[in-house]
């Protein structure tokens, strides 16, 4: 019989702000809900209760009252939230004033900074004060090609205190590729790095800043940030636009004022990754990003202000947004900007001790990829502060949750989350008053009504189907930037079921209430007839040692459609019958038949997006012959080239 792998102790439990939140609820609607499912079932089925208890339970400032919860319409995309509200995101990130670190940045080469809440509000005033001065109000777009350090979250919070809309991209990012997200949103101020570091390489972006700033003529300051490239100067970029360093640009001081906006003004503008085209534009609220990121990192993460919260990210990953959010709750942010194994595999084990991280939150691939190298932490690092870990961007392997149970830690909350850039938030996340089973999302977010559907529109309680969300939820995106009827929006999310949100994972409901992600619907693959999700092969083949990684897709075949496997092994590791026959028995052994794949090749690199997602729809279409529209979107589009023309799939 299945046991669960942990189960929280009663006195965590206790002492959860989720349980908190459980008896505000009870207590202020008379109710007996005696344990979370309880709790979501009413959060659900009375939504504008529970939103409004959150407000109310973590005090967020609403400068003008709402004239109700919720208005909609009679299905979805058709809802106001908080109608007639103001209030101002930058606020309540910025409550904590005192001298406890709010922000730790640590950089690639060892060098570290930190500002305290204080001094961050200080950083917050001065940069607002240069930012209003250059024309920066309401509805401003103020565009970031920044690394994942403090000076980028002073940026985005300048921004957001003025009212104005904050998108970033990471500075691997190629021209394109910026261009393709900035050039469509026409950012007023770009706030650039000149250099930065990665895998012990320091690399110069002055080129391809000056590429940029020739095709965004709506520019009208340009901030630079040393960062890396000490010896920057104003000079050196080709801007019509003012240029200015950012330790001339401003003056920390004094205390930031917040202008009211509405509670739907939009806040953040995102991007999907763009493998199929230019990148769509997501933009998403004030007032619904502030509640689902509070509701997330307060009751599902128990993130509290004694805390220090990590996630290994870039500023162009959704995660960066999520994790910043936890200043609204008085926490301390470590933010590291480098590669994860430079120089060594632990480098980023070693910041849990090295800053007493609480929460650390990473990537299923990173977890694999620790185990492949033999690490265990356990055995090297104390990790007392360690209370969970966070893992998202893919599916985790059932194996990766008896790995960190095994050699990192036996009594943490290992809580894989689910949602994406599309909502700024989660559907399925963690809970620090319930158990963790093998390879399962812990529970469905509150106030969020997710359901796995058939093809046919109805509900599953168990097999595999799509994943919904069947009400309004307040981090719904406003819309798509330059989509003003709103037709690219209701396409991308409610044309597979009209009226219900459906972004494309192909998902499964456990017995124990939580869920299990088998990859994206779109990358399903179809042997036969037969609905396979990607992810349950990746399961099986992270087993194989001699593996690193592997890309699955469907090849059309002879009229059917057959599984093709692709695979990166260890160095020196040569793909032969044997290790053929290994894999495909891993695969046969644990799944069905169906799911083994009837090609099996070698590849020197898989490739990824920059958030390090694999790109299977990309790798599809190369080996049909057909184009990939935006290879700008991958982090390593070169290795596209390994999957054309490939003699093997002739045969």
């Amino acid at each position: 019989m299945q046991h669960p792998l942990w189960t929280p102790s009663p006195a965590r439990i206790a002492a959860s702000r989720m349980g908190a939140f459980r008896c505000f609820v009870n207590q202020r609607h008379g109710l007996q809900l005696a344990d979370y499912p309880a709790l979501h079932a009413w959060s659900v089925a009375q939504r504008e209760a529970f939103w409004q208890a959150i407000v109310d339970f973590f005090d967020i400032r609403l400068h003008t009252p709402a004239a109700c919860v919720l208005r909609e319409g009679p299905a979805m995309p058709d809802a106001q939230w908080f109608p007639g509200a103001t209030l101002n995101f930058a606020e309540h990130l910025l409550r904590r004033r005192d001298g406890h670190p709010a922000l730790v940045a640590i950089a690639e080469d060892g060098s570290r900074e930190q500002l305290s809440h204080a001094q961050l509000a200080a950083h917050i005033a001065g940069l607002q004060r240069a930012l209003r001065e250059a024309g920066v109000g309401i509805g401003d777009r103020v565009a970031a090609f920044m690394p994942n350090t403090w000076q980028t979250v002073v940026g985005m919070l300048a921004s957001a205190s003025l009212g104005a809309t904050w998108s970033s991209c990471s500075p691997d990012f190629g021209t394109q590729g910026v261009l393709d997200r900035f050039g469509q949103i026409e950012p007023k101020v770009l706030i650039a790095a000149a250099g930065y570091r990665y895998a012990g390489k320091s690399i110069d972006l002055t080129d391809k800043i000056n590429e940029i700033l020739a095709q965004l003529p709506s520019l009208e300051r340009l901030v630079i940030v040393p960062y890396s490239r000490h010896e920057a100067s104003p000079a050196d970029y080709k801007s019509v636009a003012p240029v200015a360093l950012w330790q001339d640009f401003y003056q920390p001081g004094g205390a930031p004022q917040f202008t009211p906006v509405p509670f739907d003004q939009p806040l953040y503008i995102l991007y999907s990754s763009g493998t199929t085209g230019v990148p769509k534009c997501i933009v998403h609220g004030v007032g619904g990003t502030l509640l689902q990121h509070l509701k997330e990192l307060g009751l599902h993460t128990d993130l509290g202000a004694s805390d220090t919260l990590f996630y290994y990210t870039t500023c162009g990953w959704m995660m960066w947004n999520w994790q910043v959010a936890g200043l609204a709750l008085g926490a301390t942010l470590v933010l590291y900007d480098g590669s994860p194994f430079h120089p060594a595999p632990t480098r980023l084990i070693d910041l849990i001790d090295a800053e007493n991280i609480s929460v650390f939150g990473t990537s299923a691939k990173f977890i694999s990829a620790l185990e492949k190298a033999g690490v265990k932490p356990r055995a090297s690092h104390t990790l007392t502060s360690l209370r969970t870990i966070l893992s998202t961007g893919s599916p985790l392997a059932h194996e990766s949750f008896d790995y960190v149970y095994r050699d990192v830690k036996a009594d943490l909350c290992l809580s894989s989350i689910s949602g994406g850039t599309d909502i700024v938030s989660c559907f399925a996340l963690g809970n620090p008053t319930l158990p963790v089973w093998r390879g399962e999302l812990q529970c469905k977010g509150l106030g969020m009504d997710v359901q796995v559907w058939d093809a046919d529109g109805h509900p599953l309680s168990s097999g595999k189907g799509e994943l919904v969300c069947t009400r309004h939820f307040p981090s719904m995106p406003l819309g798509f930037w330059n989509d003003a009827d709103g037709d690219k929006f209701r396409a991308a999310y409610f044309a597979t079921f009209p009226g219900i949100w459906a972004h494309g994972d192909y998902a499964e409901q456990t017995a124990h209430g939580g869920l299990l992600i088998h990859g994206r619907s779109d990358a399903v693959l179809n042997p036969g007839g037969v609905r396979i999700g990607s992810a349950e092969i990746y399961r099986q083949v992270e087993k194989v040692p001699q593996v690193l990684e592997s890309i699955v897709i469907g090849q059309d075949w002879q009229g059917d459609v057959r599984v093709v496997l692709f695979v990166r092994l260890r160095d020196g590791v040569t793909l032969d019958d044997s290790l053929r026959e290994e894999i495909c028995q891993a695969i046969r052994t644990n799944t069905t038949p169906r799911h083994v794949p009837a090609k099996i090749l070698q590849v020197a690199d898989i490739p990824r997006t920059f958030s390090g997602k694999i790109v299977e729809l990309a790798v599809r279409n190369v080996i049909h012959g057909q184009p990939v529209r935006n290879t700008d979107a991958l982090a390593n589009p070169q290795a596209l080239a390994l999957y054309r023309n490939l003699p093997e799939l002739n045969e």
